[in-house]
């Protein structure tokens, strides 16, 4: 540790001072020049955000319409082979399948959003949603699942004048295409889609 000796003061040394400098104040145009390059350097570090902020969605076909859930939402897609109906419950669910010994409950979401109704075909896929943090998951039908996308955010619009009732609820915007993006994480959330509490009753 450094200790400062101040006994040399006392004992008459001189010491070498210098006169401060004279503080400069800037001119309207420096005050300027520096304002306009903060702003510049603001403006590159937001532009990557804006162009890259999109989503990646599981597109897939409802009645002759195109839907859309987030990849982050979405566990697997899986083939609908046998499903076994459960007494009780409402008729949007259909029943419940075995993924590898795991029984996971599979909704109709025609019936739940009141579309009309198709019947099964070689090409019905369950898409098998997850939600760890409320650790909820289970499947829902697809006609026809055509692959995934990149969706921009931007891109997304809020609503459809066409678009009403029950669906509207789920929705969390329509892509340029007409792709009908759902709130995967609301869909997850609601406790309609609960089957122990209609087992239970």
């Amino acid at each position: 540790m450094t200790i400062e000796n101040t006994s040399s003061a006392h004992q008459g040394n001189s010491r070498s001072t210098h006169p401060p400098k004279p503080h400069r104040t800037p001119n309207p145009a420096d005050k300027k020049a520096l304002l306009k390059k903060r702003a510049e350097k603001l403006a590159q570090k937001e532009k990557p955000g804006e162009h890259l902020e999109q989503i990646e969605v599981v597109e897939f076909r409802l009645a002759e319409e195109c839907y859309g859930v987030e990849c982050l939402y979405v566990r697997e897609v899986y083939p609908l082979r046998q499903i076994t109906p459960i007494p009780g419950t409402p008729d949007f669910i259909l029943g419940i399948i075995s993924v590898r010994g795991e029984i996971i409950s599979v909704t109709d979401l025609k019936r739940f959003f009141e579309m009309p109704r198709e019947g099964l075909t070689d090409l019905t896929r369950v898409i098998i949603l997850q939600y760890s943090a409320i650790d909820m998951t289970f499947g829902i039908v697809a006609e026809e699942v055509m692959g995934t996308l990149s969706v921009p955010v931007k891109d997304l619009q809020p609503q459809l004048p066409t678009l009403t009732g029950i669906r509207a609820d789920y929705l969390k915007g329509v892509a340029k295409s007409g792709m009908i993006v759902l709130d995967a994480p609301k869909l997850l959330s609601d406790k309609k889609m609960i089957v122990n509490q209609y087992v239970e009753k």
